[in-house]
């Protein structure tokens, strides 16, 4: 359970390990994305209509023509966001977000089924490149490129948990914020700094058993 909770802690770190610019966009896509998803159990709105556009009192009639625009034309959409899923890393996130808006334009035309298009794109890309890493399973990377079932496996598990926790990222951030003041955390320690630690009396000193103190030497005289 404490390994499973540092796992959750890391990826939570990766998430938001992002330049300033591309945590906004980040928070967007993820209010976004969130509200669209948690949308489907009241009605299953569509990514447009999820958009606060009306409840604030603004012009609707640019947001109908899109939607009419959208409608027969984005569909396959939902496979470019599955492989754009399937290229996240933890130095490349862009391609998670991207793809979750190639997701939501699909579903302008196909409904919430461009989800599990994706996520199917996604699972057929990683087994075919699970299927390509057999022949190097036993390969040693010197001079050349090869596919890995371990490198792969890993690879894939981290673009999966990426792109999945997209929506949680506003929320987080929200909550980090508010939690934040209420925490106590430990003194951060310089790089490079040594760490130095006090004498224990259990461990052995020299020339001895634990906890023993040295037999005292003799002064030797010098000779007259």
């Amino acid at each position: 359970m404490k390994e499973k909770r540092r796992e959750l802690a890391g990826l939570c770190r990766v998430a938001v390990d992002r330049p300033r610019w591309q945590l906004g966009f980040a928070a967007v896509v993820s209010a976004w994305s969130l509200a669209w998803v948690v949308g489907q159990a009241f009605g299953e709105p569509s990514p447009l209509e999820v958009l606060p556009v009306r409840w604030a009192g603004l012009p609707t009639g640019w947001l109908d023509a899109t939607r009419g625009w959208f409608d027969g034309r984005t569909g396959f959409l939902a496979v470019v966001g599955g492989l754009l899923w399937a290229m996240t890393s933890a130095s490349r996130q862009a391609s998670a977000l991207v793809g979750w808006l190639a997701v939501m334009a699909s579903a302008e035309d196909v409904g919430y089924v461009a989800v599990r298009w994706a996520l199917l794109s996604l699972v057929v890309f990683l087994a075919v490149m699970g299927l390509v890493s057999i022949t190097g399973r036993r390969a040693f990377v010197v001079d050349r490129v090869a596919v890995i079932p371990r490198d792969v496996a890993r690879a894939g598990a981290t673009a999966a948990a990426l792109s999945a926790v997209v929506p949680l990222v506003a929320p987080g951030l929200v909550l980090a914020r508010l939690v934040g003041p209420y925490v106590t955390r430990p003194p951060r320690r310089r790089p490079g700094t040594p760490i130095v630690r006090a004498a224990s009396a259990e461990r052995p000193l020299a020339g001895g058993t634990p906890g023993e103190l040295p037999e005292p030497v003799p002064a030797q005289r010098g000779s007259r």
